[in-house]
């Protein structure tokens, strides 16, 4: 089994500075062979945030993948939104907007959801599908893995647009054998599957809520552990403790099934409150 750690939007600029050091230390203790950032790393995409943002990512030991979120753009200087949008994430993260990491179990395609334009809806632009489509196609082993920011299935409680092009992409990587899909931008924790996508596969969903952000909407800051083999796939979710020391395991789902198709496995017994690995 492998281990990919799954943050999202920690929001630097707006963040809680408390939490900082206790997040880079459980991340750190958990030992993952990955962690992936889906987006959100800053509030405003100032130099300063970015700055942040990076010296966080520079203290993390295991590798890292990251995908920017809308807030990773500027929102006010209109001119560069729309002429230069990427410049300052590049500056801090590369050029690349849509890495991909593997080893021998599994295989994590980012896929850039932003949308400039549209500051807030998010869109799955077609190059990127196609992408994804190249990345999966000889993998019949491994677990297939993408990283967006913007969730392609939203519940009746959450008020922001859903991203253009959201059903196109669910079947689209239900058809290519996708078989999770890691988001954030709504600041809310659910992990299920998707419906089952005509015939052709189950792809599991995971969204994280805030690592770091004050933006907490009724929900603690958290993230995600998931253990990733190719029959079952086991996602924890740890949660900031009330006085900021730490992160517990607080929520476990796991999965069972391969080759994107994913259903859950009998109810486990949820765990006490916890600390380090899990």
């Amino acid at each position: 089994m492998k281990r990919l750690l799954h943050l999202s939007d920690l929001h630097f600029g707006r963040d809680r500075p408390e939490l900082l050091r206790p997040l880079v230390e459980t991340v750190n203790r958990l030992e993952p062979d990955l962690v992936a950032i889906s987006g959100d790393l800053t509030q405003r995409a100032t130099e300063a945030q970015f700055r942040a943002a990076a010296a966080f990512v520079d203290a993390l030991k295991p590798p890292v993948l990251v995908v920017p979120g809308n807030h990773d753009v500027p929102l006010h200087n209109l001119y560069v939104r729309l002429v230069k949008p990427w410049k300052r994430y590049r500056r801090w993260f590369g050029r690349d907007l849509e890495p991909c990491w593997e080893n021998d179990e599994m295989i994590v395609v980012g896929a850039n959801t932003v949308n400039p334009l549209a500051w807030q809806q998010g869109w799955f632009r077609s190059r990127s599908l196609a992408r994804i489509r190249r990345s999966f196609a000889a993998e019949e082993r491994r677990v297939r893995v993408v990283v967006v920011h913007h969730p392609m299935e939203h519940t009746p409680e959450d008020t922001k647009e859903l991203m253009r092009g959201a059903q196109r992409a669910i079947d689209e990587l239900a058809d290519c054998g996708a078989d999770v899909i890691l988001s954030g931008h709504l600041h809310t924790w659910r992990v299920a599957p998707f419906a089952e996508v005509a015939g052709r596969g189950v792809v599991l969903q995971v969204h994280a809520g805030t690592g770091l952000s004050t933006r907490v909407r009724g929900e603690p800051n958290d993230f995600n552990l998931l253990e990733v083999g190719p029959d079952r796939i086991h996602v924890e979710r740890h949660t900031a403790q009330e006085d900021a020391s730490g992160f517990r395991l607080a929520e476990t789902r796991t999965f069972r099934g391969g080759a994107g198709r994913w259903a859950l496995a009998a109810e486990e017994p949820q765990p006490e409150s916890r600390n380090g690995r899990a």
